[in-house]
């Protein structure tokens, strides 16, 4: 038995001053429902995230109070890959016939700068400035800029693809394209990233209606399958946000590991995938997560990005919406962006960044701290 996605719904990401969270995540949850051609009362359970915004079962105060089982899903970056993971095993199970899936968030200004005790280090970690993850990204991108002889116009063409595609997607928050030369030489935050290369806490909301496979022609002409959802966390030796220490014996991060599970689970390959969404907290995110996820070897993204390969119109289009730098990352909602994102794009619904030849697979990844990734492939 397979699992569908039958509707889908967003609050435009950015900044909304006078709406709350979790009105942004009702609105998202509606324009889900009205997708769907369903109503909240209809829905069985529901799994959901927020980091900063409150709760995010306290939706059903805004949407109705059903009774419906809904649990508060919480795990970085990742949440909205381990929400839609969970609400497709509830099907899978066979308990339930159709549910939710539903992330938002609020941040404040500035970079996200969390407590270390909350993450099992010491006050000194914070001290030294590791808390404030652009710190992390830096040192991370240096030491695989060396490694694999990728140059910082590498990283400034990962940033400006995003701007682009951003101009093409009216959810984004950052929609005006960006030079290169600016990206360049705009401030040096973490060397090698500057300021442009970076994405920002920002707000939004996304929604998704989830059904047996064999009951979606009642909700929709157009469903999308899903055909593997894998979560995987960090092993020894791997180095990862908030990470102490750098151990001696190196390891692959927990993105191989998930990449690897989901092509097995869906039966596919990554030569089979049309389009793509990966964690790009920043620009070297992108280039690493390129040849994590299995699409590239290391070194080859240099020339992937030089040749246009990852552009809209390319061999492998990413973050066709413009990712995480140009809409900002919303914590709960993030990876459901990416899903909603790779709906639209098998739907034929992308338009003016419509991936060309009707891609038939998708696939998305997120990562978040302290070494968690969902990786999920799409079908229609």
């Amino acid at each position: 038995m397979d699992v569908a996605i039958v509707g889908i719904g967003m609050h435009p990401f950015g900044r909304t001053p006078g709406r709350s969270g979790l009105q942004q995540g009702a609105v998202a949850v509606r324009a889900a429902l009205a997708d769907a051609g369903c109503a909240w009362p209809d829905m069985q359970f529901a799994f959901g995230g927020s980091h900063s915004a409150g709760s995010a079962d306290a939706l059903v105060n805004e949407l109705g109070l059903t009774g419906l089982p809904f649990t508060n899903v919480a795990n970085g970056c990742a949440t909205g890959g381990s929400s839609l993971m969970a609400a497709r095993s509830a099907i899978l199970s066979g308990e339930f016939e159709i549910g939710l899936v539903a992330g938002f968030d609020k941040h404040d200004r500035g970079a996200f700068n969390p407590d270390p005790e909350s993450m099992g280090l010491g006050k000194w970690y914070g001290e030294a400035g590791m808390m404030v993850t652009t710190q992390f990204f830096g040192m991370k991108i240096q030491r695989y800029m060396h490694d694999y002889g990728i140059s910082s116009l590498a990283l400034a063409r990962v940033a400006e693809k995003a701007f682009c595609n951003g101009e093409l997607n009216p959810n984004a928050w950052r929609r005006t394209p960006v030079a290169l030369a600016e990206i360049l030489s705009s401030t040096m935050v973490n060397d090698p990233l500057t300021k442009y290369m970076f994405c920002s806490p920002s707000e939004g909301a996304v929604a998704l209606v989830l059904c047996r496979a064999d009951l979606a022609h009642r909700y929709t002409r157009t469903p999308v399958f899903i055909k593997g959802a894998v979560l995987r966390s960090r092993r020894f030796g791997s180095f990862e946000v908030f990470a102490p220490s750098q151990a001696l014996e190196v390891t692959p991060g927990p993105t191989v590991d998930a990449a690897r599970a989901v092509f097995e689970q869906a039966g596919l390959g990554p030569l089979d995938i049309g389009v793509a969404q990966v964690q790009d907290t920043e620009s070297g995110a992108e280039i690493m997560h390129m040849a994590e996820n299995g699409f590239c070897e290391h070194g080859e993204q240099e020339g992937m990005l030089a040749r246009g390969e990852t552009r809209i119109g390319g061999r492998l289009p990413l973050n066709t919406d413009g990712g995480c730098i140009a809409n900002g990352e919303p914590i709960g909602a993030s990876g459901l962006r990416q899903i909603h994102e790779n709906v639209v794009q098998l739907r034929g619904a992308g338009g003016a960044r419509q991936v060309p030849g009707e891609p038939r697979t998708a696939y998305s990844h997120v990562y978040g701290a302290p070494g968690i990734s969902a990786t999920t492939i799409l079908t229609r």
